[in-house]
């Protein structure tokens, strides 16, 4: 081996060859890999142990003896600064890396982690949140160990180089495999047994795949531009990010001899095995020069509760495994157990399901997946024979209920849980307390939570989960609640994931506590609001959240901006959602004088303004202000309040009357004010016919009449004579006019339901009281009404009617 010299210029080849150094390559989230690192340890009995992750864990070590630790979980390095910039590791319970973490723990072997720092790794600028792989493989969607992304890591300058072969997919297409997941499980994840000779042929493996593409980017750097010093710099591989973490892992096994450690086992990712072996190290210097200058941050770790489902490719994690919830049962199960084993738990988990699963199908499909096995030369049954079986025993052919398995085994639904002795920030601490005491368990799959507020303990829940999503911490999602119990019924849709941990970390920058940090959130949003409607959206979500601090903030805005206000649209957009603030918070006890005296200044005012905003408009901007007017005129109906309903109707009545207005809007206005019982359907029905009248343009008629229709259908089918009028300037309009108006008739009559079309067309076809000549409205049958009028006088203890 030759001689190495360290940087202080002291020899260090001979203290790396006295050394016994084993690399222990392995695929993160492996069992067959945990298992024989296991192996492997035990044969080793080293007195340090080396992990692959940043230095940054090793503060993380000692709570991995704590049982409340239970896998999955995720250590997280977040820039202290700039929370949003962070780096998840992930462990499993068949992690390599967690098991060996595990033994070093119970056998009180010293452990580190060794990795490029993440305090680098989190400086860039442009870094944005990270999953990697328990050894920090992975970045933004890169493929598993050996398989990075071809963009992770700056580049040398003025060389494009091709993206690195996967070394699992070389080496199950050396083996005759077409499928480099099946060659892995058969050849390692199925392993029953190891020995350190196992991971040299390993190394020895990787060190050959390495050699190909290292003389293969040779090659292609050579065609191009010639071999460079930066090329050369940026490692074998071409990517400097690589040349950097193994420089800092090559770094730690130096120091660690240097400490006089004579036996040192390194877990790292198989593919670099070969680069960390003492025989190949390259110099010293070389290793320092790739590590000066890097660029820092302030960092923190911390453990966090992680999924099964994310522990998975499929759900984008770049190291992450085909079927976590397969090999979790392939690590924890004996031998000869865990075909059986594993039926008896597809079985137990389609009953629950309500679909048949006898024991008698158990045992059959346990035989045909050991047969299956046996005709195509597999070394022990795999999940496809597994699956295959199943499908063809106890799912009767059909995939669906494979789906089931597939969700709920292979895959699984663990969520990891992380001991209140970890270090969490304030906030995280407030919120996992609040979780504990209403109740709210967090889950790895979507569970929708009924809240009546009419119960203190619902109401709380309400509460804390409002606050959340004004903290941008999305774990509940409100969802439809049904009308059985109105204002007083909310549903939420919650599901915890593992990014939550980092969304909890980033709203802790507002406050220590829930409520001050949605506070201090209400109160910045509110100065960063642009206009009115979001400043009222705004005091319905602290009324929802009961923050009457962050409530006071807003109105205080909201008063201080709508007095300088002259936009009537943005006056408008701001009604509703201050009317309904003021009209449900009795409901959560809130004390909405404030937004009250608000409302009403906003309504007088955008009242005041409604006529001039609604002059000169043209198609596009006429919509807009229709959008606004009806959500204002919903918001004034929501309360029985004289001084807001008399300026706003009067405002109506002003716009209604105009007809140099664009259609749409006064036809709006005369439909608003029949509803609310200010104009009577005669009056109605002469502006109507007015407007509809031949001396009219056929466009603006459609645009008056598509405003006045607006809403239901009720108003058609109950008012005889305004179908009739629409009727007959239908049939009564010029050819080249009715080719014109048709699309927007069309457009006016799809806004209403199937059912409600229908019935209009029926009544028309079958004409009726349509058809009658003037005046027939009013005239009565008499002999034909008597018997009718003479029970219903009985019914009233009228007596007989003549």
């Amino acid at each position: 081996m030759a001689a190495t010299r360290a940087p202080d210029g002291r020899g260090a080849g001979s203290m790396l060859a006295r050394a016994r150094v084993e690399v222990l390559g392995i695929r993160h989230h492996g069992p067959g890999s945990a298992r024989s690192t296991l192996a492997a340890l035990e044969e080793l009995q080293p007195d340090l142990l080396l992990i692959e992750g940043p230095p940054e864990l090793d503060a993380l070590v000692s709570y991995a003896a704590d049982p409340g630790l239970v896998p999955p979980v995720a250590a997280l390095v977040y820039a202290v600064d700039a929370p949003h910039r962070a780096l998840f590791y992930p462990f499993a319970l068949f992690s390599p890396e967690w098991v060996a973490l595990r033994w070093a723990i119970e056998h009180g072997v010293e452990v580190r982690f060794a990795d490029l720092p993440a305090t680098h790794l989190l400086a860039e600028a442009d870094t944005e949140r990270v999953t990697a792989s328990a050894g920090g493989e992975s970045r933004d969607g890169a493929s598993r160990d050996g398989e990075p992304d071809a963009e992770s890591g700056p580049r040398p300058a003025g060389i494009t180089l091709e993206r690195r072969p996967d070394p699992i997919e070389v080496l199950a297409r050396a083996a005759g495999y077409d499928d480099p997941e099946r060659w892995w499980e058969d050849a390692v994840e199925h392993r029953r047994s190891s020995t350190l000779e196992d991971f040299a042929q390993l190394r020895a493996a990787m060190a050959d795949v390495r050699a190909a593409a290292r003389d293969a980017r040779r090659d292609a750097v050579d065609e191009r531009v010639g071999e460079s010093a930066d090329a050369a710099g940026a490692g074998e591989d071409g990517d400097l990010e690589n040349a950097r973490r193994e420089a800092s892992m090559r770094a730690a096994i130096r120091a660690a001899v240097r400490q006089g450690r004579e036996r040192i086992a390194f877990v790292c990712g198989a593919y670099h095995a070969p680069a960390l072996e003492p025989a190949s190290f390259p110099s010293a210097g070389h290793d320092a020069a790739l590590l000066r200058g890097l660029p820092k941050a302030k960092v923190a770790a911390t453990w966090a509760p992680w999924t099964a489902g994310r522990l998975a490719q499929r759900s984008g994690y770049g190291a992450g495994v085909r079927s976590p919830g397969w090999y979790q049962h392939l690590f924890v199960t004996p031998d000869d157990e865990v075909v059986p084993a594993w039926f008896v738990r597809v079985a137990r988990t389609l009953r629950e399901e309500g679909l048949d699963a006898s024991t008698a199908s158990v045992v059959e499909a346990t035989r045909l997946a050991e047969v299956l096995a046996g005709v195509r030369g597999r070394p022990s049954v795999g999940l496809a024979e597994l699956t295959d079986a199943a499908r063809a025993v106890l799912a009767d052919g059909s995939d669906l209920p494979l789906q089931l398995i597939d969700r709920s085994l292979v895959i699984g639904e663990e969520l990891g849980q992380v001991p209140e002795s970890v270090p969490m920030v304030p906030l995280a601490s407030d919120l996992a307390r609040q979780q504990k005491g209403l109740r709210l368990r967090p889950s790895p799959t979507s569970t929708v939570v009924s809240l009546d507020l009419r119960r203190e303990s619902q109401l709380a829940r309400s509460v804390l989960l409002h606050r959340l999503d004004l903290l941008e911490i999305p774990w509940g999602t409100p969802v439809d609640a049904g009308r059985t119990m109105g204002t007083f019924k909310e549903a939420w849709a919650l599901e915890w994931t593992p990014e939550l941990a980092v969304s909890v970390i980033e709203a802790s920058l507002h406050g220590t506590t829930v409520e001050s940090a949605a506070v201090a959130r209400v109160a910045e949003a509110a100065d960063e609001a642009t206009d009115l409607a979001s400043l009222g959206s705004l005091i319905e979500q602290c009324l929802l959240a009961d923050l009457a601090g962050g409530l006071r903030a807003v109105v205080a805005t909201l008063a201080h901006r709508s007095a300088r206000q002259h936009d009537t649209l943005a006056l408008l957009g701001a009604i509703e959602p201050l009317a309904r603030t003021c009209r449900y918070g009795d409901v959560r006890g809130v004390d909405v004088s404030g937004v009250a005296h608000v409302l009403q200044t906003v309504v007088v005012r955008a009242a005041v303004g409604l006529r001039a905003a609604a002059s000169g408009l043209d198609d596009d901007g006429s919509a807009r202000l229709r959008t606004a007017i009806e959500a204002a005129h919903r918001g004034v109906a929501l309360l029985d309040d004289d001084s807001l309903r008399t300026p706003w109707n009067a405002a109506l009545a002003a716009v209604a009357a105009d007809e140099a207005l664009h259609g749409a809007v006064p036809g709006l206005a005369n439909r608003l004010l029949l509803d609310a019982g200010e104009l009577d359907a005669d009056e109605a029905a002469r502006r109507l016919s007015r407007q509809l009248s031949s001396a009219a343009g056929g466009p603006a008629a459609a645009a008056w009449l598509d405003g006045f229709l607006a809403g239901e259908a009720l108003l058609l089918l109950h008012t005889d004579e305004l179908l009739a009028i629409i009727d007959d300037w239908l049939v009564g309009i010029t050819e080249t006019s009715f080719e014109d108006v048709l699309p927007l008739v069309r457009r006016t009559f799809a806004r209403y339901a199937p059912a409600e079309r229908r019935l209009i067309g029926q009544r028309l076809r079958e004409g009726g009281i349509l058809n009658r000549a003037p005046g027939a409205l009013s005239r009565i049958d008499v002999e034909r009404a008597a018997p009718a009028v003479a029970t219903v006088a009985r019914l009233l203890g009228l007596g007989a009617t003549a």
